[in-house]
């Protein structure tokens, strides 16, 4: 696969012929609804077996070999050149392929009532690029019981392709997470057996392989109740046979206070069987407009994972979105941002006829428009080469895999670029 970022004046079938490929092919991996009209700025990925580099003024094969984690004698031999060669602006090079590492992919799924046809169908179209699918959620509630949410035929068609399917409890209650309530489950020993009996029980009914516990905005004080609360459903559902996950806030340090608090990353790490880093929403509903997960922020909380938690253990957190903000934002008293997925955001930039701009220090791609009443807008979004920065972010630190929020935001250039750069584990 090649990524190629489009430039003013080009056309898909001038990109085509550059790639030896055909318009159609380009169209349909990027699922382009009309290949006639492109954005300046967009970044498409180029169905083709490997990828090439265009060299760009100043690149040597050092430089260019170095980012691509190669040695120079690989990178000259892939190209027949010698390694003192002098290469000419705009050369292609061919960069040669590695062993691809084998990852868990985990994706929520939070299907509505009743679940609509075209859940169903992306489900069909995602479980052979999942290790997990994840039902979110069945919210607890103050007895021990559990409040299931709609999920029709959706756990069998994950089974049948040889996705493990995760049973999702949340401490959700009238729509926002509640940290009285997972309090009332924490200090409630009988309440607290009753959840896992509970949990036991469905599991086996629909065939739930992994309980995930996604308890958020959770008191500080309560570190230690959740601690002690995830070491006892460990031994509980160990003895079922079923694997225990956790979602944590995103933490650069061992922060023990604020709504992050209560997520001790060391204790995580003890007890479940993996843990999926919320590395998303700084940029989010009610902030300024940002890159929702900017690749130096998400470093950091990388950095910090690996230092208390097993590598084999860690999923790094993966937002399929972006927001669209306008003035006043939200911070100066104006509306929240509207959630966008990538594909929208591209036909955003289309529709006002405006060009896609990258920021290379966060990582992501970012544009700006004035509507139809003169509002300006901030879009900041998801493309092929932030989400590559991600991937590639896994494969440095050696992580276990990737986690999605959430199943039915298009974004088919992640989908081609992951199953490019990893083979997708299925459990046995």
């Amino acid at each position: 696969m090649q990524i190629h970022v489009v430039q003013r004046g080009q056309s898909l079938y001038g990109i085509a012929r550059a790639y030896g490929t055909s318009v159609a092919n380009i169209a349909d991996a990027n699922e382009i609804p009309d290949p006639s009209r492109l954005v300046v700025g967009q970044a498409l990925v180029i169905p083709i077996d490997g990828s090439y580099h265009l060299v760009q003024p100043g690149e040597s094969l050092y430089i260019i070999a170095r980012r691509y984690g190669l040695s120079v004698n690989e990178l000259a031999a892939a190209n027949g050149l010698s390694v003192t060669a002098t290469l000419q602006i705009g050369q292609r090079l061919r960069i040669p392929s590695k062993p691809k590492p084998t990852i868990d992919v985990l994706l929520y799924v939070e299907p509505r009532t009743p679940v609509a046809q075209s859940m169903i169908d992306e489900v069909r179209n995602r479980v052979d690029s999942l290790t997990y699918l994840a039902m979110f959620s069945y919210q607890v509630k103050r007895d021990g019981s559990l409040e299931a949410p709609s999920i029709d035929d959706i756990p069998a068609i994950a089974s049948a392709a040889g996705t493990a399917n995760a049973l999702v409890v949340s401490n959700l209650e009238n729509y926002a997470f509640n940290a009285d309530l997972a309090h009332a489950i924490f200090t409630n020993d009988a309440a607290q057996n009753q959840l896992f009996g509970n949990i036991i029980q469905i599991a086996n009914e629909v065939g739930y392989r992994d309980v995930h516990f996604d308890f958020e905005l959770l008191r500080p004080e309560d570190r230690e109740l959740y601690n002690q609360f995830l070491r006892k459903a460990r031994e509980r559902l160990h003895a079922a046979g079923l694997q225990l996950s956790t979602a944590v806030a995103p933490k650069a340090s061992d922060v023990t206070t604020g709504i992050y608090g209560a997520h001790d990353y060391a204790a995580h790490g003890r007890y479940a069987d993996f843990v999926a880093l919320m590395t998303y929403e700084w940029g989010y509903m009610y902030s300024e407009p940002q890159a929702v997960s900017p690749i130096n922020a998400v470093r950091s909380v990388v950095e910090y994972a690996t230092s208390v938690i097993p590598r084999d253990k860690i999923m790094l957190g993966q937002n399929l979105y972006g927001y669209d903000w306008s003035r006043p934002y939200p911070t100066e008293g104006g509306e929240a941002a509207k959630a966008v997925s990538p594909q929208q955001a591209i036909a955003i930039a289309l529709r006002e006829n405006v060009e896609i701009q990258y920021d290379y220090q966060a990582q992501a791609p970012f544009f700006q428009y004035y509507d139809e009443d003169g509002v300006y807008h901030e879009v900041w979004f998801e493309d092929a080469r932030s989400i590559q920065a991600k991937f590639d972010l896994i494969k440095q630190f050696n992580l276990r895999g990737i986690m999605y929020w959430k199943l039915g935001l298009a974004f088919p250039q992640n989908w081609l670029l992951l199953n490019d750069n990893f083979t997708i584990r299925k459990i046995s």
